[in-house]
């Protein structure tokens, strides 16, 4: 199989002279932002890592108006970023800086267009909040798993772009294990209507699975049918301490071995990881007395309405005894499992108030965690003997937000050489491990480059394969993936 590369026509920062025009006929006023001043919020991300120009903010009402924004684009070879809640952390969402891209901003498409209980299934619009799709479930008296920090301010179409994870992977899946179809509008302005409700469709390749993750690289994710669950009815919740990394990874196997799929989260904190809570984030408490390397948030859940909290006091209470954890503390109240889950959500808050991390998303094989932690620590530390690593992360999945944080009055010329000197050693060394640079955040720019020397040359062949047929003219997001 030859090379394939992908080779955009010359872009200019002026707008084709028809496509203002052309666009304001199709949205109106309220569909297009071209002040300035207006259009500031979508020009940057909202970590304030990326800034970039755009010539018009396009904001559709529905699928009908997003395929003729597309078309329109596609006719004037004009680049397209799509964009949902803005909440991304890898620069997926924000233009570049020359003024000649398109946002597509998909806020307004917010309808919630069919709830069906039976079915366990609901057709989301793509600028529908999180935070709705599971109002929407529970008033249905259904579930839908996805749980994020962003929830109030994050989209449908943003979630699918860029497979989001979060706290229930665990047990649930990322949005590749809970959408079962889309519907898309293709680069020219066609859509693709695979709004199906269906748990088996085995009639050729699965496209949908194609657009899920490719962050806005192949087309515009405008509506999805959304997989319902039932609602769990109890739910037990523990803190956990334990001296070793090894040790959580043993009790995780021990709660998977015995508790099965009641299972739904096993959250993990470095000690340097909770103190920096505790520093920096009012209301906060330690769980538990004295210090203890690494910390497990554990929650189960089922349908049922009793015997939870018996059956996670009984394996934790074996693995006290066996010496594998070395505090616990089993919630009372829901005040006291609301105290907890806020010490796990207050890192980002936490980093942010401390000084400039350099984030890490990575995923590793669960059996290689506790191997790969210490390695990842002593290589920095060679590099950087009084760096600050945050660890923390979704351990029930392999999933680590191995974070190191700079003060926040370092030059930003030394933090961009920290970037690039720290990034090499912890993806190098999650290569070795046969683990990915990007777990759940996506490549966006952040990872672009670095996906290049990670991903096997086969396989990123592959995909530019895919994006040539689907986008010849790579208008789709460009400089991002690829």
């Amino acid at each position: 199989m030859n090379s394939v590369l992908l080779e955009p026509r010359a872009r200019t920062a002026a707008p084709h002279p028809d496509l203002h025009r052309r666009l304001h006929a199709i949205l109106g006023d309220e569909g297009l932002v071209q002040d300035a001043q207006a259009q500031s919020p979508y020009l940057s991300d909202w970590l304030g890592k990326w800034h970039g120009r755009a010539s018009l903010v396009a904001r559709p009402a529905d699928t009908a108006q997003t395929a003729a924004v597309m078309r329109a684009c596609h006719e004037t070879h004009t680049p397209v970023v799509t964009q949902g809640g803005n909440t991304g952390m890898s620069g997926g969402a924000t233009p570049d800086a020359s003024g000649a891209q398109v946002i597509l901003n998909t806020g307004r498409m917010n309808r919630i267009r069919v709830v069906d209980p039976l079915n366990n299934t609901l057709v989301a619009e793509a600028g529908v909040l999180l935070a709705q799709v599971r109002q929407a479930a529970q008033d249905a008296n259904r579930f839908f798993p996805l749980s994020l920090g962003s929830e109030g301010s994050c989209t449908i179409g943003g979630n699918l772009a860029t497979n989001a994870g979060g706290i229930a992977a665990l047990r649930y899946g990322n949005m590749r294990e809970l959408a079962l179809g889309l519907e898309v509008v293709l680069p020219d302005g066609r859509i693709w209507n695979g709004l199906r409700g269906l748990r088996k469709d085995n009639s050729g390749f699965d496209l949908r699975q194609i657009m899920i993750g490719s962050e806005g690289t192949l087309g515009v994710i405008t509506a999805a049918v959304l997989k319902l669950l039932p609602r769990p009815r109890s739910t037990a919740t523990a803190w956990v301490g334990a001296d070793r990394l090894g040790s959580l990874v043993k009790l995780l196997a021990a709660l998977r071995e015995r508790c099965g799929e009641r299972l739904a989260a096993f959250e993990m904190m470095s000690e340097a990881s909770l103190s920096l809570v505790l520093a920096h984030v009012p209301g906060t408490r330690a769980p538990l007395a004295g210090r203890h390397g690494f910390h497990a948030l554990v929650e189960l859940s089922d349908t049922c309405a009793s015997g939870l909290d018996a059956q996670l006091e009984e394996v934790l209470g074996d693995a006290l005894q066996a010496g594998l954890v070395s505090g616990v503390a089993l919630s009372a109240a829901h005040a006291q499992t609301r105290d907890f889950w806020n010490l796990r959500d207050g890192i980002s808050q936490a980093q942010v108030r401390a000084g400039w991390a350099i984030k890490h998303d990575i995923s590793l094989p669960i059996s290689a965690v506790a191997d790969f932690v210490p390695r990842a620590d002593e290589a920095l530390r060679r590099l950087a003997p009084d760096v600050r690593i945050v660890n923390f992360g979704h351990l029930g999945d392999g999933n680590l937000h191995y974070n190191v944080l700079l003060p926040p009055d370092t030059p930003s010329a030394a933090r961009d050489g920290r970037l690039v000197e720290f990034n090499r050693v912890v993806h190098d060394l999650v290569d070795q491990y046969e683990g990915s640079i990007s777990a759940e955040h996506g490549v966006g720019q952040l990872r672009r480059d670095e996906l290049r020397r990670y991903k096997p040359a086969v396989e990123y062949e592959l995909m530019m394969r895919i994006k040539q047929a689907l986008d010849p003219n790579h208008l789709m997001n460009p400089g991002k993936i690829f």
